[in-house]
């Protein structure tokens, strides 16, 4: 493999482009020339010492949590480092059986769209909430990049608690990157389209691209104090596609940065008419002029059609508000706000270092790494060092914004973060490695293979002002050999690498669940001591909650719908024996959790229910529907172990023909309790 790489490196610029492709399938195809024992001991070894740098004693903890997109899953998967432990799933854009998370009366809400219930997402980008430019272990932002959305995850609880969609979007990949001190998560679209400016995307001829299409750029604003969101106003940009995006620091603080590709503005086989031009744009955005333009009056509002969805703290039930309009600004009615820099064809990353000065774009095809100066932007800005504009918005001139070029880095850049002791890390996707390299001087310094075609890399604070330089997690898009083998699919790879030295050492391979794209870490000791143990269940004001077993009940409403009132605490549930119920009704069971201890969940699953079971956290109240649909004794229980005799912990329903006149009873123990009215 390193004769290969070396080769590339070596080649003529145009002749490399073609090459690394024909590398990438060399490369991910032929496992024989890295490691094809699946310990890649061929290129590299692990140091003596690696297993007790990852090593975590039982009963220890871990030194921080890590919080890993699952992209095609919808959900966010948490990671101990260093010893990789998966510590748990948080649900956020896809239903969950294992809890009933979007399956549950109270969760469904959470998965409403102008597009109806979507109970799916291709989950991207993880942030992490900021104070002072630094992550501060309150919220969690995520991205819904298939139906545009944009969530937030609380991280007391770590429980989806809010989601947003956004709209004249389509495909949030550019999302959600939060400023400094949370004013707003910014949001770019992936795909241009026809803006009807009625609310949604026009019907338009599909060769009317470069006419019609347009992009966005979301601006949501944070309450500080509870994290709510509200969509303040979008920016209408050129129908580029909008890639990845990141805020600046310190001096370049109130800007935000976005990678755009096919500035050709092509419809069709992108592989080929999006990369025409030999340059593509590096959009720079001044956020804090445009609030200020958008609260000066130049913003113009136009219909819309987008939900918010809000799981309130104290019921646990979601609402869903739907929003009817839109502030949009233009940027070629606001100067200043707006400006181009050309950057290497098919850029991916743009990471901004921790002083704020550099910006540096990955390009996809490059074979060099620009890297850009805030400084040497605004003084071009000042000058005028413009060649051109797009849409009106000006272009600066390649040289006069870039600091230098990282040369030979590697084949395939994509993204890039920060020790915060002067170096840099890249990814290379195609020559599968992990580059170092000094901000000081812009030279390579190490190299580390990684297994194998590495897409995004994390250091714990690499993108703030100040990083936790002690390891990089590389999450690699293509696994191979390196685990048992699965079956035609595999779990994808991370690779944890310890950074603290002047040569990159790894420690751990670690499987994955579903496919990461990028990944945020803290520090523990900013999140542990903030996690809720229960929910009080004297706060807890959930409409059916019951907070005592003398409160059961059971009750026909009408004629089609039964609720039930049941509690559950080691280890019985109450009602545990219920009659009456008719083939064809609508049977709620509201169970609340009595237990006021830590990690006491109580399951609750009915047999033939069309749906999922309920996890109920102690002190909480959830809600599983069932219509049966046939008559027979149809037995019901808690599916979380939760004691010696967890097994007992079990209950049945009689369920009886329709009209039938069996009466509405229930009980625990052998006292029945006398009919019950139905309710009016």
């Amino acid at each position: 493999m390193e004769t290969l790489i070396t080769k590339f490196r070596k080649a003529a610029p145009k002749a490399a482009l073609l090459m690394a492709v024909a590398a990438g399938a060399v490369l991910q195809g032929c496992s024989k020339i890295a490691g094809g024992d699946g310990a890649g001991a061929t290129v590299t070894a692990l140091s003596s010492d690696a297993a007790s740098a990852v090593y975590v004693a039982p009963g220890k903890h871990d030194e921080l949590y890590s919080f890993l997109s699952g992209g095609f899953n919808g959900q966010v998967s948490v990671y101990g480092i260093p010893s990789g432990r998966l510590l748990k799933i948080i649900p956020v854009f896809t239903q969950h059986g294992e809890n009933g998370y979007g399956y549950s009366e109270e969760s469904k809400a959470m998965l409403n769209t102008s597009h109806g219930f979507v109970p799916w997402d291709d989950l991207h980008h993880p942030k992490l909430s900021r104070t002072n430019g630094q992550t501060d272990g309150r919220w969690l932002f995520v991205n819904g990049n298939n139906t545009p959305r944009v969530a937030r995850i609380d991280l007391t609880t770590f429980e989806t608690v809010e989601i947003m969609e956004i709209p004249n979007s389509a495909g949030n990949h550019c999302s959600p990157y939060p400023t400094n001190n949370n004013e707003y998560v910014i949001a770019g679209t992936r795909f241009s389209v026809p803006l009807d400016m009625k609310g949604g995307t026009g019907d338009v001829a599909l060769d009317k691209y470069e006419e019609e299409f347009r992009g966005s750029i979301s601006f949501i604003k944070v309450d500080p104090e509870k994290g709510d969101m509200d969509l303040d106003f979008q920016i209408l940009v050129p129908g580029f596609d909008y890639d990845l995006a990141n805020g600046g620091k310190g001096p370049s603080e109130d800007w935000v940065f976005f990678t755009t590709y096919n500035s050709e503005k092509s419809g069709t086989l992108k592989e080929v008419g999006a990369s025409q031009n030999d340059k593509d744009y590096l959009a720079a955005v001044n956020w804090k002029l445009a609030a200020k333009y958008a609260k000066e009056g130049k913003a113009r509002e136009m219909p819309a059609n987008y939900y918010h969805n809000k799981m309130d703290k104290n019921s646990h039930i979601a609402k869903s508000t739907v929003k009817k309009k839109v502030r949009y600004l233009l940027p070629e009615e606001c100067p200043g706000m707006m400006y181009l820099l050309p950057a290497p064809k098919s850029p991916h990353g743009i990471d901004v270092d921790p002083t704020g000065e550099y910006m540096v774009v990955s390009g996809k095809l490059a074979s060099a790494i620009p890297v850009f100066s805030f400084s040497k932007m605004q003084e071009a800005i000042k000058n005028k060092q413009f060649d051109g504009e797009k849409n009106g918005i000006p272009v600066l001139k390649y040289e006069s914004v870039l600091k230098a070029e990282v040369k030979e880095p590697g084949l395939g850049p994509l993204h890039t973060e920060f020790d915060g002791k002067g170096n840099a890390y890249t990814s290379m996707f195609v020559s599968s490695e992990v580059v170092k390299w000094k901000l000081s001087d812009f030279t390579v310094v190490d190299r580390m293979p990684v297994y194998y075609s590495v897409g995004h890399l994390m250091i714990p604070g690499g993108d703030t002002k100040e990083p936790y330089g002690k390891y990089l997690v590389a999450m690699n898009k293509i696994t191979k050999d390196r685990y048992l083998p699965t079956g035609p699919e595999l779990a994808h790879s991370a690779q944890l690498i310890d950074i603290s030295g002047e040569k990159m050492k790894m420690l751990l391979d670690f499987p994955t669940v579903a496919e990461p794209h990028y990944a945020q870490a803290i520090r523990a000791d900013l999140v542990a001591p903030k996690s809720v143990k229960f929910f009080k269940l004297d706060e807890n004001n959930h409409p059916h909650a019951t907070k005592k077993e003398a409160d059961a009940s059971v009750k026909r409403e009408g004629k089609n719908v039964v609720r039930v009132k049941m509690t559950a605490i080691r280890s019985h549930m109450t009602p545990d024996n219920i009659e009456g119920v008719q083939v064809g009704d609508t049977v709620y069971f509201h169970v609340t959790n009595l237990e006021q201890d830590w990690d006491v969940p109580h399951g609750f699953a009915v047999m033939g229910a069309n749906n999922a079971e309920t996890l109920i956290m102690p002190g909480a109240t959830q809600t599983l529907k069932w219509v049966p649909k046939k008559a027979g004794v149809y037995p019901f229980y808690c599916t979380d172990f939760c004691s010696a005799l967890h097994q007992e912990m079990q209950g049945y329903v009689r369920v009886s023909p329709k009209g039938s006149n069996v009466p509405i009873t229930f009980s625990t123990g052998k006292k029945k309790q006398a009919p019950v009215a139905s309710a009016k």
